[in-house]
């Protein structure tokens, strides 16, 4: 008897999460948020088509959904998502989580974007809870689309008899930031720990993701299709990727297209974050130092002659100084991040206080 007794008990206790677990799902699609143009593709950050002569590997990037997200309010005790990317091979320096899935945010009672849960995926297509076991009270969630891979569709589900509401987009003002890997997003351990991501959260402004991994390297088209956009600020992020003659033969060129374009815009120039290997890899060490001595110098010359609005980030400890803020020694990993967005946040919302834009 005392067998059964225990039985019946343990077949109680699974009640409820069998029965959560068997409601039926109600899928919805959503706005997507986070880009500095409207497309015709939905997930992808840039209309390739119309700016059809920016380089062939710019233009692929830029169908990945990096700082790509959709926002709703729902009383569901559960959050589900069905969703598929392509085959692209996993990246030895990204979790799957980052590279092909999905990440939630919800908003805590202090009005604050608090990390609730995400999930992963090997496989082009992919269903499953995000976050489970919530109280039913009316919540606001953000969910991240994939860092390093190029959503083809997304259908966030809710329980049968759940309300949602798609919201719009919870950031303001558009802070364009061009750059290398590490703007999009590697080495973070999920999509919403790329700095950019951090930075909206944070501030409530909405700092659109334009990393183009290993492929920022200040080409006149990107420019041309950067100073196509209207944003209330651009942020130069590209020093990685561009050799220091690269860095002398172009900076001048990008910088001027997007000021006759945007005569008022600030413009903001960061410099590489200093890789943890050139510590020790001295041919690391030379490129690295050099890229940033340029950058810099073209910032001085600029100035010289009379750009306005044109601001420099100096710092060489965007990282951190423990040498601990890397998953490979050049990408941050989600300690590097946050450093990154300690320094840059200050600077950032003090250039936009000095031009009224906050």
């Amino acid at each position: 008897m005392k067998n059964v007794y225990i039985y019946l008990l343990a077949f109680a206790s699974c009640l409820p999460v069998a029965y959560a677990q068997n409601k039926k799902v109600i899928y919805h699609e959503l706005p997507v948020y986070g880009k500095l143009f409207d497309t015709p593709s939905k997930y992808h950050r840039v209309d390739t088509l119309k700016y059809n002569d920016l380089p062939v590997r710019v233009k692929h990037l830029f169908t990945n959904s990096a700082g790509l997200f959709v926002a709703f309010r729902s009383n569901s005790a559960s959050i589900h998502a069905k969703w598929c990317v392509t085959d692209a091979k996993a990246s030895s320096n990204l979790t799957s989580i980052a590279q092909k899935g999905l990440d939630v945010y919800i908003k805590n009672a202090d009005g604050e974007w608090q990390y609730a849960g995400s999930k992963g995926t090997a496989k082009t297509c992919d269903e499953g809870v995000l976050v489970d076991n919530l109280d039913q009270t009316s919540k606001e969630f953000l969910v991240y689309l994939p860092l390093y891979d190029e959503t083809k569709s997304l259908e966030i589900g809710i329980e049968e008899g759940a309300n949602f509401l798609a919201l719009s987009n919870p950031f303001q003002r558009n802070i364009a930031v061009y750059g290398s890997s590490i703007v999009q997003g590697a080495s973070a351990g999920r999509p919403g720990m790329a700095y950019t991501a951090i930075l909206s959260r944070r501030t409530g402004l909405n700092f659109i993701n334009l990393g183009v991994s290993g492929s920022a390297k200040m080409e006149q088209e990107v420019a041309h299709m950067l100073a196509a956009g209207k944003p209330d600020v651009f942020i130069l992020d590209c020093v990685p990727n561009s050799l220091p003659e690269i860095v002398s033969e172009r900076t001048h060129y990008f910088v001027q297209h997007l000021r006759a374009n945007h005569p008022n815009t600030p413009i903001i120039m960061i410099p590489s974050v200093v890789r943890e290997l050139s510590y020790f890899n001295q041919v690391w060490n030379k490129r690295n130092a050099d890229q940033n001595a340029q950058f810099k110098k073209e910032y001085e010359t600029l100035l010289a002659k009379g750009i306005k609005h044109l601001y420099y980030l100096d710092s060489n400890t965007l990282l951190g100084t423990d040498h601990e803020g890397t998953t490979d020694g050049t990408h941050p990993n989600d300690l590097g991040f946050m450093r990154m967005a300690d320094q840059i946040q200050p600077f950032v919302i003090k250039v936009m206080q000095k031009h009224n834009l906050l």
